[in-house]
């Protein structure tokens, strides 16, 4: 679904997951410095939103996710995972309840398998669950904004900022001027997403399908408390992480990465990592899962390794130098 927001100057399209949306408006660190001062706002009109209504959908889906909802206040936001029957990840929602419907975003395209696994879980349960993506649009208000929204919105509220669940119609003109003017901004210069990434990574948050892949289990990702509530019911896969908190340790960790400024270019998502001391031909350790570049920490990456990769081991990606930052404990 593209954006009526490309069409602001200098807008250069996103690609591949982040189709639709803008990468950046012409000035990646002057939109970065923007978002970190708390001005502007992000067109992450591209996420996908499902809303679940019915007098029974807290209940219901504190039985499906791995975060207590059951008794969520109206109005505070949380963030849930859905888990395999061995406990892989396999959707990542990021919610909040506004008295007689839950909101959710999620990444662009899981909407579809998301609703179908929900709806197979109905069964008695008065609950409806509906894609919502057509009629609205996921706008990002940076933590210290003082924008205002428009009255009867959703606003989702985070330590991180804001994120406005706004009528897709309202998009163009929320980010034109009192009289709709495209090109002069009333909420603060527009923001493109590799600006809102490289926060992201800055803030050591994982993100599902970047630093996931299809055996990720929480505890690699720091997920244990912002996303999975361990003193609550059981739900699919609540055995693994029990054991693994319990028992044992997770095999893999997220670990946040400086590398290589000298390097021209950046490392992408897969790029295997190794010990620098072993070159080359030495043996996989890990891989690059985000790589950006940021407006003062200057390349950066969030990167999986193997758990008894010694904390203070220099790695390669490729012919990039990194030198790591504990994001999980081994």
């Amino acid at each position: 679904m593209k954006s009526p927001l490309l069409s602001l100057p200098g807008a250069v399209p996103a690609e591949g997951v982040d189709e639709g949306v803008a990468a950046h408006y012409g000035d990646l660190f002057r939109e970065q410095r923007a978002l970190a001062d708390g001005t502007g706002f992000v067109d992450l009109s591209h996420r996908g939103v499902v809303a679940v209504t019915g007098p029974d959908r807290l209940s219901w889906l504190h039985l499906l996710l791995t975060q207590h909802v059951s008794e969520l206040p109206v109005g505070q936001a949380t963030e849930a995972l859905i888990l395999s029957a061995h406990g892989h990840v396999e959707h990542a929602l990021y919610l909040v309840d506004d008295g007689t419907t839950t909101w959710a975003h999620v990444e662009p395209g899981t909407q579809d398998a998301l609703i179908a696994y929900l709806d197979s879980m109905k069964f008695f349960n008065r609950v409806e669950v509906a894609d919502r993506t057509g009629d609205f649009a996921v706008v990002h208000l940076p933590a210290g904004s003082i924008a205002q929204v428009p009255d009867g919105v959703v606003v989702r509220e985070t330590p991180y900022g804001r994120d406005v669940f706004l009528p897709r119609a309202d998009l163009e003109s929320f980010a034109g001027d009192e009289d709709g003017g495209a090109d002069a901004v009333k909420h603060g210069p527009a923001v493109g997403l590799l600006a809102y990434e490289a926060l992201r990574v800055e803030q050591h948050r994982p993100r599902l399908g970047f630093e996931t892949d299809h055996r990720t289990i929480p505890h690699e990702l720091g997920w244990i408390g912002s996303a999975v509530h361990l003193q609550k019911g059981c739900y699919r896969g609540q055995e693994t992480v029990a054991r693994v908190q319990n028992l044992g340790k997770p095999p893999r960790r997220l670990v946040f990465l400086h590398l290589d400024g000298s390097e021209v270019h950046l490392p992408p998502h897969g790029t295997e990592l190794r010990l620098a001391d072993e070159g080359a031909e030495g043996r996989k350790i890990g891989f690059i899962t985000t790589s950006v570049r940021h407006h003062e920490l200057g390349p950066i990456a969030l990167a999986l390794v193997k758990r008894n990769v010694p904390l203070d081991a220099r790695l390669t990606a490729d012919s990039t130098a990194a030198a790591q930052e504990v994001v999980v404990e081994p």
